[in-house]
């Protein structure tokens, strides 16, 4: 009798939880492969012809504003009749349809198909000509979707496995904080800037967050925010040795432009920095908005120095954190 009603008990649950899931999601694998790296499925013959040279001319394009050469993804060719469950988990998917029956040519994008958090991109079109002509017209779309993917997965990883500290320490002097992970500790703080940091023995990966008085649209001029942000780094980051500093490299001009992200408008800003009487540099990040409460500029900044490594996807770690600021 006791097995019974042992027996009963387990079957019950069981019918429980059974309908408790219907119609709920499912639980997914989580995504396999590198960060910056993309599975293009796609014949040999078409990544041999147009279609794939279009591929090739966006995504695997230099990333601009590296000290040396890398291309914007990293891309790894595989056929239709090898795309297995092996390869279905992948967290970057490109999937191309030659088909010559169809009249338009189509680039559709999906998330969490066979993986979370996964994004996955269909191009589907008569030939290989018209589908690379679409991939070159809504070259932005598709590439912006990748980075976009990469960059959801870093916050949220980032949020996960928060140093929760350290987002009240930028909270109580500026309103608002990224997220950062645990290995991040704070290097200096001032009343107008923080520098929070990662190092390892070969690379550092850093954030700045720093203000300045707003005084008329010309603040955010090319030229002003560069000036600002010299005269902030030379007095907050030192070099190694005496009278050296953090500046901004001029050889290669800083790119900036405005860009809308999570209900605020910001300028971007991508260059290379240097540090003034020495040899170290690197690449960065800054967004620059206003804080209109307090009629101040504030400026978050993110930067990498790995002198053994390629940059690329030590770039986007941090550059996601700074993504990652919202006002608490």
């Amino acid at each position: 009798m006791k097995t019974l009603n042992w027996l009963l008990i387990v079957v019950t649950g069981l019918l429980l939880f059974s309908c408790k899931c219907t119609g709920g999601p499912q639980l997914m694998p989580n995504v396999s492969g590198k960060a910056g790296e993309v599975v293009i499925v796609i014949n040999k013959g078409d990544w041999e012809s147009e279609a794939g040279a279009g591929l090739r001319a966006v995504l695997a394009a230099d990333e601009q504003y590296l000290p040396q050469r890398e291309p914007m993804f990293t891309l790894v060719n595989i056929p239709e009749n090898a795309f297995t469950s092996i390869f279905q988990t992948h967290r970057n998917l490109i999937i191309v349809k030659v088909m010559p029956d169809v009249s338009e040519t189509k680039i559709v994008l999906q998330e969490n198909v066979w993986a979370a958090p996964q994004i996955v991109v269909t191009i589907s079109g008569p030939n290989g000509e018209e589908i690379a002509k679409k991939i070159i017209q809504d070259q932005d779309r598709l590439s912006g979707a990748l980075l976009m993917a990469e960059r959801n997965r870093n916050i949220n990883n980032a949020k996960r496995y928060e140093e929760r500290t350290l987002r009240d320490v930028v909270t109580l002097e500026f309103g608002g904080s990224p997220y950062f992970p645990k290995g991040y500790s704070i290097k200096k703080k001032t009343d107008d800037f923080i520098w929070i940091s990662y190092e390892t023995t070969y690379t550092n990966q850093g954030i700045f967050v720093y203000r300045f008085p707003y005084k008329d649209s010309t603040t955010f001029s090319h030229d002003n925010l560069v000036a600002m942000r010299n005269m902030i780094l030379e007095k907050n980051v030192p070099g190694p040795v005496e009278k050296s500093y953090m500046t901004t490299n001029i050889l290669v001009e800083p790119g900036i432009r405005w860009i809308k992200f999570n209900r605020r408008d910001f300028i971007e800003m991508k260059g290379l920095w240097e540090v003034q009487n020495d040899f170290m540099g690197g690449p960065f990040v800054s967004h620059f908005f206003l804080d209109k409460a307090n009629q101040n500029v504030i400026a978050l900044e993110a930067f990498v120095y790995a002198p053994r490594y390629d940059k690329r996807n030590y770039l986007r770690q941090v550059e996601s954190i700074v993504y990652s600021f919202d006002f608490f």
